[in-house]
């Protein structure tokens, strides 16, 4: 036992997302969407980038969203072991193209709400709360053959009118959401993020900003109905999180890393505060990045900032202004970062820097003193089946105990969080790699990276071990 007390209320649980779980892609009138577009390979990481225009599947490529792990149709059998575990919550996210097909459709698919309200229906009939994303880099592909995605305006009143029909629909039966899942992936994954495809001679900078301007204020609108059509409910933003260490004391590192950090935090400054921040406006002006906005646009983001901050941890960067320190750059996660002779690294190369979440969530708290949510925290790991069909997955144990350490030493510091939802409670489809052998869950699917296998799924020796968590509040994590 330790001496870590959790708030009393706190949301223990697990996250995942639709397009790396539901498969059935275009099952129940649901629309291509454009992660439908990121087959497995090396072309993966391009797309991602936005380098590549490829707007329709190709024969003899293996696209891993469309069948992910068939949660779409097993969502029972998992939201029961997930209530065995003892979830308080389920972060989970909802398809666009399942409630509008092409994005800009006159009327919502009848057979897509009714598909999340089944799946909202189960996890309340379990106790468990559903926290929803409005979008987890699922947009539909019809939006960015006939707009260019957020590059255009138009995105701002579309997403207004898919925020209001969901928050509407749903308004008896979900009480958390998120507008942007990693809204700062944006400047990292341009298509990932923001469905931007980039051409040879776009001013690649400019583009970025203004579809980042543009999501910003979508988000604001979004806030603005939940607030309008739900008070009692709390919509939050979320950012892929994870503080810029300088490799040395020099106050050149030091520098860099701060303004690695401000790159990623000004969404978030936006989405909590209210208004561009002044190192923002210098930067957009020393670049020549003129942002179109509306003459309401200041106000709105003004008036409807968010009620919470939700973030994504997996490991801490490190920077340098070194050209000889820069050669080490790794390139294991999307941020890229200098190799730390003080951390170890998973099997893809992430650090594992528990103490950088503590240090993290005091940032975040100090910066916004609004309460935090950490939505996405996990080891991504080769699980190995025994002879008897078990799990022994201590490395995955010991990664999750450290970090929920961490989040007890935060709230100790005195920073408020409201909950801890790991990524992801079930083996799903890598984000970055369309992977099943990189997994995170307590859950193991059946499936490996060809899409082959039976998708039974079989409890690790992780699940009894946060089941154990949960029932003790955090205090049991032997």
């Amino acid at each position: 036992m330790n001496r870590y007390k959790f708030p009393e209320n706190f949301l223990w649980g697990g996250a995942i997302a639709a397009n790396q779980s539901e498969g059935a892609y275009l099952e129940g009138g649901k629309g291509l969407t454009h992660v439908d577009l990121l087959p497995t390979g090396k072309k993966r990481w391009e797309i991602s980038l936005g380098n590549i225009d490829q707007l329709t599947p190709v024969e003899g490529e293996f696209y891993p969203s469309h069948t992910g792990i068939n949660f779409y149709h097993h969502y029972k059998e998992d939201i029961k072991l997930f209530a065995e575990m003892g979830f308080k919550t389920l972060r989970l996210s909802i398809a666009w193209a399942r409630i509008f097909p092409n994005g800009d459709d006159a009327t919502p698919n009848e057979a897509g709400l009714q598909y999340y309200d089944a799946i909202f229906d189960e996890l309340i009939k379990y106790g468990i709360e559903p926290v929803v994303t409005m979008t987890h880099f699922d947009i539909p592909v019809n939006l960015i053959e006939k707009y260019g995605s957020w590059r255009n305006r138009r995105l701002v009143y579309l997403f207004e009118n898919y925020a209001k029909t969901i928050l509407e629909r749903y308004k008896e039966k979900v009480k958390y959401w998120v507008t942007f899942n990693e809204i700062n992936m944006l400047l990292h994954l341009p298509f990932i993020g923001g469905g931007l495809v980039l051409q040879e001679g776009d001013n690649k900078t400019q583009i970025k900003y203004q579809a980042a301007h543009h999501q910003l204020v979508a988000s604001a609108l979004a806030v603005k109905a939940c607030h309008e059509i739900n008070p009692k409910a709390k919509i939050g933003c979320m950012l892929a999180a994870g503080t810029t260490y300088p490799y040395t004391c020099n106050p050149d590192d030091m520098f860099n890393a701060m303004e690695k950090d401000r790159e990623n935090f000004f969404f978030i400054d936006v989405q909590s505060r209210g208004s561009y921040p002044s190192y923002a406006t210098r930067f957009l002006k020393e670049n020549e990045i003129q942002i179109a906005m509306e003459p309401t646009d200041e106000e709105l983001l003004k008036n409807n900032t968010v009620d919470f901050i939700g973030f994504s941890y997996y490991a801490s960067r490190t920077t340098s202004t070194d050209p000889e320190i820069l050669k080490n750059t790794t390139s294991g996660n999307v941020f890229g970062s200098i190799e730390n002779p003080y951390l170890k690294k998973s099997e893809w190369g992430w650090t594992i820097d528990p103490l950088g979440l503590r240090i993290t969530a005091n940032q975040l708290y100090d910066r916004y003193q609004k309460p935090l949510f950490v939505v996405e925290n996990g080891l991504g790991a080769v699980d190995k089946l025994t002879a008897e069909g078990e799990i022994h997955d201590d490395y995955r144990i010991d990664y999750i105990k450290r970090h929920i350490e961490a989040m007890g030493e935060a709230i100790e510091d005195g920073v408020q969080i409201i909950g801890y939802t790991s990524w992801a409670p079930i083996d799903i489809i890598s984000a970055s790699t369309g992977e099943m052998k990189k997994r995170y869950g307590y859950i193991y699917v059946d499936k490996d990276n060809e899409g082959n296998g039976t998708l039974k799924r079989l409890r690790k020796k992780s699940f009894y071990w946060y089941k154990k968590v949960i029932q003790s509040n955090g205090e049991n994590l032997d």
